[in-house]
């Protein structure tokens, strides 16, 4: 009797384990599909025809994929053009950030001079100003300067760093080992070639992970391009998907097409680039 207790006292031990192990994942599949559910039932209502679009009897996958749809899409926007608009507002902006927002951080956290630790909480404040707050005084400032209706305020902001951006740097930077730093220093290496040649390539992780985050945001922006452009050929992806919803005229199969091609991109890039996005939000000082 005691061998079979003792062997049945294991089994539901092991069965607890195993139940332990298996209850995380079952919770995470079931959140997975909740987010992945709308990005299916984009691709496939822009694989249906009209009338299955609306048909309560047609099920969730389309019966014939109706691969015209993104060809008729191509045929009535200018995906090309939007793309290329897309594609300026977009890594320019990045190259921006990754221009300034290192070089910031760096005079912040690894240059001793006075006024440092004053100007970094300012930084900081400034992340507490909603973007609202201030799009009447900078279109003022972009209007008199005669730049509205160019890609220039979408562009050149981003040349001077972001608050969030350097604070991640400025986390990151703040837990490298000063020995590397005095020893460039001692071998005469000026302040540019220790960022440049030393930091730079110790902050791989969260440069790219700033430059994941900057290009996205700039890829899904539909509010500043809506503000300051104007014309049909310099309109960005965001904003021809958002008038491509008028004229498409309740065609919900088409509006799914375009959004699936508007999406991919992004998709494709976080896919590929994920893994560094999250070693850098890990080991940015957010820990």
């Amino acid at each position: 009797m005691n061998n079979t207790t003792t062997a049945n006292h294991l089994t539901a031990l092991k069965v607890k384990k195993v139940i332990k192990r298996t209850i995380p994942y079952i919770i995470i599949s079931i959140v997975a599909i909740v987010f992945v559910m709308p990005l299916l039932w984009m691709i496939n209502t822009s694989l249906k025809s009209s009338a299955e679009v609306f048909s309560t009897t047609s099920g969730f996958f389309p019966r014939v994929p109706q691969w015209d749809n993104y060809v008729k899409v191509f045929q009535r926007m200018r995906i090309g053009l939007y793309l290329k608009n897309t594609l300026i507002t977009s890594v320019l902006p990045t190259i921006g950030q990754l221009i300034s927002a290192p070089m910031t951080a760096y005079a912040i956290s690894l240059i001793n001079w006075k006024g440092k630790k004053i100007l970094f909480p300012i930084i900081l404040l400034t992340m507490m100003i909603p973007v609202q707050v201030t799009q009447v005084t900078l279109f003022g400032i972009w209007s008199k300067l005669n730049m509205v209706n160019t890609f220039t305020p979408l562009i050149l902001p981003a040349f001077f760093g972001e608050a969030y951006n350097i604070f991640l740097l400025r986390q990151f930077m703040m837990g490298l080992p000063k020995s590397l730093i005095e020893a460039a220093k001692i071998d005469g290496a000026s302040q540019t070639r220790i960022l440049y040649q030393i930091i730079y390539p110790l902050c791989k992780p969260v440069l790219i992970t700033i430059g994941l985050m900057t290009f996205m945001g700039a890829w899904n922006d539909l509010m500043t391009p809506l503000i300051y452009l104007f014309d049909s050929d310099k309109l960005t992806l965001a904003v021809a998907l958002q008038r491509f919803l008028t004229d498409a005229n309740k065609q919900w199969e088409l509006l799914m097409a375009a959004s699936t091609i508007f999406t991919a991109p992004i998709i494709v890039l976080f896919f590929f680039g994920q893994r560094y996005f999250i070693e850098g939000i890990v080991t940015s000082g957010l820990k």
